[in-house]
C-alpha cells in the first residue's frame, strides 16, 4: 500500500485521472476496477471515480508495488489492460502477429504503451505462459521488425530457445519473407531482380540506392514478380534476398516504379491524387525453409504463413489472387 497526499497544485483533479497521472503503469481498466472495490481510498474510505480532491487529501493506494515502477519499455506490458492483438499462427515457441500499419514494434525514443511488443508481452503474462517475477532476464521478444506504416507478419518468440533459434535463422536466409506493394507505373521486366548499394543516411533516416559499391555502403538484393497492373499501378510481390532498411521501397523507387503512398521515397501528385498517405507495402507471407537443423523448431519446416487479407490489394485490385 502507498499513500498520497494531494498538494495544492494536484486539488480539483477528479480521483480517477489523478491516479491515472500519478501511476501511469496501471492499466485504465484497473484504474476503474480498483475504485469500485475500494483498492484506492481516499481518506480512508470508498469514493467515487469524478470526486474532486482537495488540498490535504490523503489518497490509499492498495496496488501491486510493480505498478509504481518507472515507466520504461521494458515494463509497458503493465499498462496494458485488453491485448490487441491479430494473431496468424500461436503455439508453445512462437506467436506470429499480422501487425497493422501505423503500429510501432518498439518504442521510438520515449515511453509508449501501444507497441506491438507491449502488447504482445501482456497477452503472454495475462495468459500465464510468461512469469516476470520468475524471469531473470528473459521477456517474449520480436524477431523480426517492420516499419511503423508497413504493415504485415511479425515473428515473436515466447522462450529464449525459440528467440535464438529463430534469430539464426533469419540471419541464416532460412526464414523467407514475402512482401505486397502497389507501386505507381509497370515494372520492367514483369519479373526479375533488383540489386544495387544501400547506403543509410542516418541522420534523415533515409537511404540511397547506388549502382556500385561505395563506403558505407552495402549490398542490397530484391526479388520481384508483378502480379497485375491496371491504371496506371501495379500490385507487385517482393522476396527479400537481403534485409536492409527501407530495402524496397528505396529499390523499387530507383527502379521507376515507387510505392503508392511512400511520402519518403514516392510521388506525391500520385500519393495525394489517390488519398494514400503511407506507403503501401505488407509483409504478407513467410515461410520456414530451414535448410539445416532448427532443434526445437524443426516442426516448422515447409511451413507457410499469410495475412488473412491485405486492404490495399483488395482496394486497387479487387478479386486479384496471390
Amino acid at each position: 500500500m502507498k499513500e498520497l497526499v494531494i498538494r495544492k497544485n494536484d486539488a480539483g483533479q477528479r480521483l480517477d485521472r489523478f491516479v491515472g497521472k500519478a501511476v501511469p503503469l496501471l492499466p485504465e481498466s484497473l484504474l476503474q476496477k480498483y475504485i469500485r472495490l475500494k483498492r484506492i481510498k481516499l481518506n480512508g474510505r470508498g469514493a467515487k471515480r469524478d470526486t474532486r480532491l482537495s488540498e490535504g487529501d490523503v489518497l490509499s493506494l492498495y496496488i501491486n508495488d510493480e505498478f509504481f515502477e518507472r515507466p520504461r519499455e521494458e515494463n509497458s506490458y503493465l499498462r496494458v489492460g485488453t491485448p490487441r492483438l491479430s494473431i496468424v499462427y500461436e503455439d508453445e515457441n512462437l506467436l506470429l502477429c499480422d501487425k497493422a500499419p501505423g503500429v510501432l514494434c518498439h518504442s521510438a525514443g520515449q515511453w509508449d504503451y501501444n507497441t506491438l511488443i507491449a502488447h504482445i508481452q501482456a497477452y503472454a503474462c495475462q495468459k500465464g505462459e510468461w512469469r516476470p517475477r520468475e524471469e531473470n532476464s528473459f521477456a517474449p521478444a520480436l524477431c523480426n521488425r517492420i516499419d511503423r506504416n508497413t504493415g504485415g507478419i511479425v515473428i515473436a518468440a515466447k522462450n529464449a530457445e525459440a528467440l535464438r533459434i529463430m534469430n539464426e535463422k533469419i540471419a541464416a536466409r532460412e526464414v523467407e519473407k514475402y512482401y505486397l506493394c502497389v507501386v505507381v507505373g509497370r515494372p520492367r521486366p514483369a519479373e526479375g531482380k533488383l540489386e544495387g548499394f544501400i547506403f543509410k543516411d542516418a541522420a534523415k533516416n533515409r537511404v540511397y540506392v547506388r549502382s556500385r559499391p561505395e563506403p558505407g555502403a552495402r549490398t542490397a538484393v530484391t526479388y520481384y514478380k508483378t502480379l497485375a497492373s491496371a491504371n496506371g499501378l501495379s500490385l507487385v510481390e517482393c522476396r527479400l534476398g537481403t534485409g536492409r532498411t527501407h530495402q524496397i521501397r528505396a529499390q523499387m523507387a530507383a527502379a521507376g516504379t515507387p510505392l503508392l503512398g511512400d511520402g519518403k521515397y514516392g510521388s506525391g501528385r500520385r500519393n495525394r491524387a489517390e488519398g494514400e498517405d503511407g506507403q503501401l507495402l505488407y509483409s504478407y507471407r513467410v515461410e520456414f525453409d530451414f535448410k539445416t537443423d532448427a532443434g526445437a523448431l524443426n516442426y516448422l519446416r515447409g511451413r507457410s504463413f499469410r495475412a488473412v487479407r491485405v486492404g490495399f490489394a483488395d482496394k486497387y485490385f479487387p478479386g486479384i489472387i496471390f
